[in-house]
């Protein structure tokens, strides 16, 4: 397993191949629809105009995405009444849902990375070419297993979207991800596609 530390040059995400398991360590943040959309509307198409504390949490996580890693996650958290935040659960969400905003996401924050289940699209693979950036496959259905895998929950931002829904601060150490979109045009998730087209082409051919 490779180890890379957060953030991540692109150097070292050019080196990483479709298959390759990698341990993360360092600060990320967990995002998922409402977050995307709030960046695309509010900061990157520009068709909403910033409103309430927009503006702060904008300068607070453009140096955190910078080089960084963003997760599709809705955690569980416990110390929702105290502060004391703790992850309890955070498997991955689907990513599929984000592929509308991930790319420019991506281009915007200068993403070096996208965590989920379940792959991307298109506009998501170019722009981890382009960027450059990978998408990081986590495992569904080990969210304990995962949670014990963030150290700490350093704060959080737009709370106000709900728990699931807001961006979290986590400090993870050996974060258990694989690689399935790399830097160079490769896709698990679309070799899988193709795979199973021409399967079930060649049995319609036999009927």
């Amino acid at each position: 397993m490779k180890t890379l530390n957060i953030p991540i040059s692109a150097d070292d995400i050019r080196d990483l191949k479709v298959g390759d398991p990698v341990g993360l360590n360092g600060v990320m943040l967990t995002g998922r629809d409402s977050v995307h959309k709030w960046m695309m509307d509010t900061f990157i198409q520009q068709t909403r105009p910033p409103q309430g504390d927009d503006l702060e949490v904008y300068a607070a996580i453009k140096p955190l995405l910078d080089g960084g890693v963003i997760y599709h996650c809705g955690p569980v958290v416990s110390g929702l009444d105290t502060g004391d935040y703790r992850f309890v659960a955070a498997g991955p969400t689907t990513s599929i849902r984000e592929e509308p905003y991930q790319g420019a996401v991506m281009g915007h924050f200068n993403l070096r990375g996208v965590i989920g289940k379940g792959g991307m699209g298109a506009k998501t693979l170019k722009a981890c070419q382009e960027v450059p950036g990978v998408y990081f496959h986590a495992i569904g259905g080990a969210a304990s297993l995962i949670a014990q895998s963030v150290k700490k929950v350093l704060g959080v931002y737009k709370l106000d979207f709900g728990v699931p829904e807001a961006m979290w601060v986590i400090e993870v150490e050996q974060f258990p991800v694989v690689v399935t979109m790399d830097a160079h045009g490769g896709s698990l998730h679309q070799v899988v596609e193709d795979n199973s087209r021409a399967a079930l082409e060649a049995l319609f051919a036999r009927s």
